[in-house]
């Protein structure tokens, strides 16, 4: 599903565009469905991330946050099958692989900076990595509305920014900015130093992070504790395999 260009440039930077996978119609849907969410769930909103039970980070102050989405609407189910995605994952994880969370994030006007961080505690392990990450554009990302900073090619340095960073908030000299239309997909190896930028416009800069791990590896959400029966009624085989609840 992916080109040879595609891949060389996922394993050279440690990132690749997939191109619009959605339609506008399909964005328009799915930011439907989370602004209902967001209105229902309110302050609760993101807690099985963030919630005193199932505290995995605390919470962030500077964007809006949903967590759990694979059991709140058919909607979502793209975000963690879409094949091109899952051969993105695999090219950087092997094929032993699984969901290990589906979460909304929305960087809030004038707010949703992040220190560059990978999502593991190391950069790579035994020479290979435990974690990617697919991000959904449901709005254009531009330069100012706190759009993913990268900096290519660090998942291979076996370092982590504030090894070498005085500061990992400050921009790097060689970070690039994720920026494309709503409806685009990147793959991005969560071993690569990234964050999110500030969010200099008026309006709230939206996306979903379908997240991935090794299959040894713990999800950041159980899914065997969370999947309802609607979910398991509604998903077919591949899609438990993908969630580990088969």
């Amino acid at each position: 599903m992916l080109t040879e260009t595609e891949i060389a440039k996922l394993d050279k930077d440690g990132y690749v565009s997939l191109g619009q996978l959605l339609a506008d119609e399909q964005v328009k849907t799915i930011n439907t469905k989370i602004d209902d969410l967001l209105l229902k769930e309110g302050e609760n909103a993101g807690s099985e991330l963030f919630g005193s039970k199932y505290i995995r980070h605390p919470k962030e102050e500077g964007a809006d946050r949903l967590a759990d989405l694979v059991n709140k609407g058919s909607v979502f189910e793209v975000c963690y099958t879409h094949s091109k995605v899952l051969a993105g994952i695999s090219a950087v994880l092997g094929k032993d692989f699984k969901l290990s969370s589906l979460n909304y994030r929305a960087a809030k006007p004038g707010q949703g900076m992040q220190k560059l961080h990978v999502d593991y505690k190391n950069a790579s392990v035994d020479k290979s990595y435990k974690v990617c990450n697919s991000i959904w554009l449901l709005d254009d990302f531009t330069a100012n509305n706190g759009a993913t900073r990268i900096v290519p090619g660090t998942h291979k340095s076996h370092k982590l920014p504030e090894e070498t960073m005085k500061d990992p908030l400050l921009p790097h000299p060689e970070e690039i900015l994720i920026t494309a239309p709503a409806g685009t997909v990147f793959i991005f190896n969560s071993h690569v130093w990234h964050g999110g930028t500030t969010n200099r416009t008026h309006t709230y800069r939206r996306s979903i992070h379908s997240y991935f791990c090794a299959r040894d590896q713990p999800q950041q959400l159980n899914q065997r504790d969370y999947i309802t029966a609607d979910t398991l009624n509604r998903i077919d085989k591949k899609a438990k395999w993908i969630l580990d609840v088969l």
